[in-house]
């Protein structure tokens, strides 16, 4: 294999498919970047067996060739390189690439790329649906924190992904909080869908959507088993989670009790008071709401308690209606909340202080974050 290429592309192409390393393996080839050539360009591979991810970039291919390079080592040496062209030349016979680059070269030891899993393929002619990567890449960000972080209930450890003619759905939970975000497509799906994709990958996903892209396609397997979204340069492909979404819809409040409408960059900022004495207190801060009079505003109070460090308080002039009350919240999934709203404005719901807590962007009825209430004696 030789080759040569921007050292600028190499930089981008490496910082995509590295998200797909896998940190710890007992395979070492899994460790690597998988280099194939061709005809004008190199794909670089990368995969942990749960995702894969596919990236290429331009190149001039003087002779064809595949080989696995340490993706750390090559991704940190890349890195430090001048912006000039980059020159890689396979040694066959040692796996050893010889990297050259302005007056900086280096030999790294590669292994060779029959070792290195096949990344699957979705066969089919017709994508599922086409999103815009700017609508995806948001939609990500407002719902996949809400996924669980671990295994031990691997449903919850993903984004429930629904297709309905022309709209689509992502939904998740972790048992204690739950945020939904509907998006309207430009034309209608292919076909009705609903799975579940693992948290991480929607992640990584999100991580290497640019606005410029054009549509991403998304495609799924006949069989349910994988999913492929593919942009004009990169394909990320993933598992699919097997089993059965939880029915969030009927645990989602039907009416309110209390609703406040309040400034997000100042509830952002007083939550971020509580947490410095909440994170002692087992993260409870608690919330109360009161009404305001005939000629004044209404008023949120955040405050935490923790017994041996000390306690605060902070007031929230607020448009509040209805009876007022008080509610308990987790501070971390309470921030977590107001950072997936990007609206000027929040709206705050809550029933009682059992009931759980419904946070809605004012002014966009796509996205809706639900928090569950935390029993204080």
């Amino acid at each position: 294999m030789k080759v040569s290429c921007l050292q600028e592309n190499l930089k981008h192409g490496l910082s995509i498919v590295s998200h797909a390393v896998a940190a710890k393996s007992t395979l070492p080839v899994l460790s690597n970047i998988l280099f194939t050539t061709e005809p004008g360009r190199l794909r670089l591979q990368a995969t942990n067996l749960e995702i894969g991810i596919t990236h290429w970039i331009g190149a001039k291919v003087e002779q064809e060739g595949a080989v696995t390079i340490p993706a750390k080592l090559l991704s940190d040496f890349v890195g430090n390189l001048p912006n000039d062209k980059v020159e890689l030349t396979l040694d066959e016979r040692t796996q050893t690439v010889h990297l050259r680059c302005a007056r900086s070269e280096a030999n790294i030891k590669g292994i060779e790329a029959d070792e290195f899993p096949s990344i699957p393929v979705v066969e089919t002619d017709q994508p599922t649906v086409r999103i815009a990567p700017g609508d995806l890449r948001a939609a990500i960000e407002q719902v996949a924190f809400a996924a669980a972080s671990d295994d031990t209930r691997p449903v919850l450890a993903g984004v429930l992904f629904k297709l309905q003619d022309t709209t689509a759905t992502l939904a998740a939970t972790d048992g204690f909080r739950l945020a939904v975000k509907t998006l309207e497509l430009r034309e209608p799906a292919s076909m009705a869908q609903e799975v579940i994709v693992p948290a991480r990958a929607l992640t990584e996903l999100a991580r290497i959507l640019g606005d410029d892209d054009e549509a991403v396609e998304i495609s799924i397997t006949p069989s349910g088993g994988q999913i492929l979204f593919h942009t004009a340069n990169t394909n990320l492909v993933s598992r699919l989670i097997d089993g059965k979404f939880p029915d969030y819809a009927r645990i989602i409040p039907k009416q309110y009790a209390t609703r406040a409408v309040l400034d997000r960059a100042a509830f952002i900022q007083n939550a971020r008071q509580a947490s410095v004495f909440a994170t002692s207190s087992a993260n409870i801060t608690k919330l109360t709401l009161e009404p305001g009079g005939e000629w004044g505003p209404g008023r949120l109070t955040l405050s935490a308690n923790a017994a041996e460090v000390g306690d605060n308080k902070s007031e929230l002039e607020g448009q509040v209606d209805g009876e007022g009350g008080q509610i308990a919240l987790n501070i971390k999934f309470l921030q977590d909340a107001l950072n997936a709203i990007a609206t000027k404005q929040i709206a705050f719901e809550m029933q009682t202080p059992s009931t759980p807590g419904v946070f809605r962007p004012v002014g966009d009825d796509s996205l809706l974050i639900i928090v569950m209430p935390m029993t204080v004696r």
